[in-house]
């Protein structure tokens, strides 16, 4: 006979229902025997506990781990999220100190969607939903006690996505080796609920996870925002997929520091940007390094640019292929703070292998000065462009080529929703 023990987590079943309350915290042992078929987690959990890949399992609401607890995921498990906005948006969040190991693989990645996602035991997909079906719950947030460079230098922050009441949304510290457990061969789909004006969850939010964390074989598929955030951390993360993402593919901010090695970033007709480079928010700086990415684009979307270098931002890209974007896409240098960044050698390009654009992609922008809040933006005011003699296009040169080929290995994407329905 199996028992799990959990505390303030409610499961329940056709045949079983156990709960606790608020004021409950001692632990309840739950039988097992005979196997439910369906299980739903509400609040959190604060012992060890075990998703099994023999139930498809539910989120209902925000559900975290806390209190050092672990949370184990069977490779091959299906968790399917309730729909919500707002604070009742369904979430999975690893508070720091907790730890997750969600060891799936190519055969059996573990799988987060939808309630109205008609996938059952033994699929990998479903046939009711597309990329285009976005925001039907939240998404997947882990947070460590890695350092992150926040504004005023303090060392920890509440993540985006998480209503500020909730102090389990914290992420933070000074442990760049912290060990939040392992993300592989998981695959996201259909998240980003709304919580706020302008604020929705992404796919995957990694808020100061330290490198004693394996993020490896991720696919984010039809997020609302973006499909994979990092909020400082020093995690390295390999084999990312992002497909149809509503805003931006990969998102980096406040001084991450990690590497992302063998990329992917497929755009929706809705996608923004394939990469948001954004820097410090305070005074400690680190530089991220991206090995191996390709950028499919889309001719549709309104956006659809390459890549948006704001904010102080500081990172390396190299070894990139990139295809299908609109002849007025580009890579951008978004005002004077990030050109002399790269002036100073703190952005740095490395062979980009285009397919029907050229050097001219690369384009330096000076930032808003004046009336930049009205409504007329043909009275704004932008700073003079700081990189001459050559310019930013022109130096381009220097690292871009055409061809067909390049960045990413794709093969090591067969096994993702995206490759199964002819996305890549």
């Amino acid at each position: 006979m199996k028992k799990f023990f959990l505390s303030c987590i409610t499961i329940t079943a056709t045949i079983l229902f156990v709960g606790c309350s608020s004021d409950d915290n001692d632990p309840i042992a739950v039988d097992d025997d005979p196997t439910p078929v369906n299980s739903v987690l509400t609040g959190q959990i604060t012992e060890d506990f075990t998703l099994t890949n023999d139930v498809i399992w539910t989120l209902d609401g925000r559900v975290t781990v806390t209190n050092e607890a672990t949370l184990t995921i069977e490779p091959g498990t299906i968790i399917k999220a309730e729909t919500g906005q707002d604070s009742n948006a369904s979430v999975l969040i690893i508070a720091r100190n907790a730890n997750i190991e969600a060891n799936g693989s190519a055969n059996n990645p573990i799988i987060f969607t939808s309630v109205t996602d008609n996938i059952e035991l033994g699929q990998v997909a479903g046939t009711n939903l597309s990329e285009s079906d976005r925001g039907l719950w939240g998404g997947v947030i882990v947070l460590g006690n890695a350092r992150a460079s926040l504004s005023g230098d303090a060392t920890e922050n509440q993540i985006e996505g998480i209503p500020a009441s909730d102090r389990n949304g914290l992420y933070g510290g000074n442990d760049d080796s912290d060990d939040s457990g392992t993300l592989n061969y998981i695959s996201i789909r259909h998240g980003g609920a709304l919580i706020g004006e302008g604020n929705e969850i992404n796919g995957l939010t990694l808020g100061g996870v330290g490198t004693g964390t394996t993020v490896s074989n991720i696919e984010v598929v039809g997020n609302v925002d973006d499909g994979i955030e990092w909020f400082g951390g020093s995690v390295n993360s390999s084999n990312l997929l992002v497909w149809a993402q509503g805003d931006d593919g990969l998102d980096i901010d406040e001084a991450y520091s990690g590497t992302i090695s063998n990329a992917a970033v497929v755009m929706g007709d809705i996608s923004d940007h394939g990469l948001e480079i954004d820097g410090p928010a305070g005074s400690l700086e680190g530089s991220f390094t991206i090995d191996g990415l390709t950028l499919i684009g889309n001719t549709t979307t309104e956006n659809g640019e390459y890549a948006d270098f704001r904010d102080n931002a500081m990172g390396t890209v190299r070894n990139v292929y990139a295809t299908g974007f609109k002849s007025s896409s580009d890579v951008e240098l978004d005002n004077n703070v990030v050109s002399q960044n790269f002036l100073d050698g703190k952005i740095v390009f490395q062979n980009w292998i285009l397919n029907g654009a050229d050097n001219t992609i690369f384009v330096e922008k000076g930032g808003c000065i004046e009336n930049c809040d009205d409504e007329n933006d043909e009275n704004d005011v932008f700073e003079d462009l700081i990189i001459l003699n050559p310019s930013f296009s022109e130096r381009a040169a220097n690292w871009t080529s055409q061809g067909t080929s390049g960045g990413a290995n794709m093969s090591v994407f067969s096994w993702t929703f995206a490759s199964s329905k002819g996305a890549l």
